[in-house]
């Protein structure tokens, strides 16, 4: 469809739309078009109301904070966690929310990554987030294996997308434990969870995925697919909040397993404050905690997950896939002529929540869009990343993110910066 015709089709889809109420709850500015909720997501009221909340115990209980108040800190994971369980397809006692995405990963490769005999190595991809690699890599040396030899990463055939296929024929028997993303971070490809979780254990090994791309956006049956464990982040989707807590899922036929790495908030919580020198892990997922839990970057959750489970991860899902639908639909039909690339899966059941546009000139394209309102994600070398967001971007804002970018092109303007990416891109 044209730019020309689209507006009113734009229109006529945010008349409709379920989820349009929700938009007001979010703190959004006028001036922009917010499309990097895929890197950052917005603060909500909610999540404002719930931070401010356990300020406000903090300042009328002190220590008492941890077991009185309105948000007892004592319990807030477990009940974070509890919250978050329907949006991956888990048991709340197999999911908890603790640390940083990359925190837990250690703590999951510590827990069950033991290499003995021939199953020695770990099975990754080529296209993963750089954290993931450096975390398996420093595992595999704590073990004295190089990750020369240890550490597969499964290749690309077009430097976009994996082949389940091609992971598949790659586990053989010396793959003790698996590590994929649930959706690639630059394409947005969704990998089936499900066909990829049944083939490691087929071969006898261990599954794990990070959720970083999909949580919030996607649901997930982790409990029913049988995954080991996985772990998240909360800031992009979930929108907790700029360093925002990270999360861990265990399926609870590994519940009771020692975690590898121990710390007091992995106790029963009976028990933990007996200061016994001898650990008794908690029966669920919060015995992979390790330190104290960081109240303010919780508390946001809170809120934030309130009104994500009240619109409900259905609807989110289905409205993602609309927007990001509409978007490839504005690129396809008025863009392609200027050098755009669309590299994220054309199908909805193999796209996550974002679209992912290549361009020789991404960086300084990106620095346009910024100039004129849009707020983009640049991944180097030549990845534009727009993430329109179910519950606070309209048909309307993708409409004019696609007629912004069109005129950026067609005036050029992008010409004026270098094509070089910030420190922070």
């Amino acid at each position: 469809m044209s730019l020309s015709q689209s507006i009113t089709n734009a229109k006529q889809f945010d008349k409709k739309d379920p989820l349009a109420k929700y938009r007001h709850e979010f703190y959004l500015n006028s001036s922009t078009f917010y499309m990097d909720g895929n890197s950052l997501g917005l603060l909500s009221k909610r999540a404002e109301f719930s931070l401010l909340q356990s300020l406000e115990d903090w300042k009328h209980h002190g220590i008492d904070g941890w077991t009185d108040g309105q948000q007892p800190w004592f319990y807030m994971a477990e009940n974070l966690g509890e919250m978050t369980s329907n949006l991956i397809g888990a048991h709340p006692s197999e999911t908890m929310i603790t640390g940083s995405i990359t925190t837990n990963l250690h703590q999951m490769l510590a827990t069950f990554f033991k290499p003995s005999g021939h199953k020695t190595k770990i099975l990754a991809d080529s296209l993963t987030f750089p954290s993931d690699i450096y975390a398996m890599q420093s595992q595999l040396e704590l073990h004295g294996l190089s990750p020369e030899t240890h550490l597969i990463q499964v290749p690309s055939h077009n430097g976009r997308t994996l082949s389940e296929d091609d992971i598949i024929e790659a586990i053989d028997e010396t793959v003790a434990l698996i590590l994929l993303p649930s959706v690639l971070y630059r394409s947005g490809q969704l990998l089936d969870i499900e066909k990829l979780t049944k083939a490691a254990h087929d071969h006898g090994a261990i599954i794990g995925f990070d959720l970083a791309h999909s949580i919030g956006a996607i649901p997930h049956s982790l409990h029913e697919w049988k995954v080991d464990f996985a772990v998240w982040c909360t800031y992009k989707y979930l929108n907790s909040g700029p360093g925002g807590v990270g999360g861990l899922f265990v399926h609870e036929n590994h519940l009771g397993r020692r975690p590898g790495l121990a710390g007091w908030f992995g106790s029963k919580k009976e028990v933990q404050f007996d200061m016994s020198h001898k650990l008794t892990p908690a029966e669920t997922a919060g015995a992979y905690q390790i330190g104290t839990p960081h109240i303010f970057s919780m508390a946001p959750l809170i809120g934030a997950l309130d009104l994500m489970n009240e619109a409900g991860i259905e609807n989110i899902r289905t409205k993602s896939l609309s927007l990001t639908r509409y978007l490839i639909s504005l690129v396809q039909e008025n863009l392609l002529e200027d050098g755009f690339v669309i590299t994220n899966p054309l199908e909805d059941d193999r796209r996550g929540g974002h679209v992912c546009l290549e361009h020789d000139e991404a960086a300084r394209i990106c620095k346009a869009l910024k100039q004129e309102g849009v707020i983009p994600d640049f991944r180097a070398p030549n990845v534009i990343r727009l993430a329109p967001i179910a519950l606070y971007s309209s048909y309307e804002d993708v409409y004019h993110v696609a007629e912004i970018l069109k005129s950026i092109m067609q005036e050029k303007t992008y010409q004026q910066f270098s094509n070089k990416r910030n420190v922070i891109a």
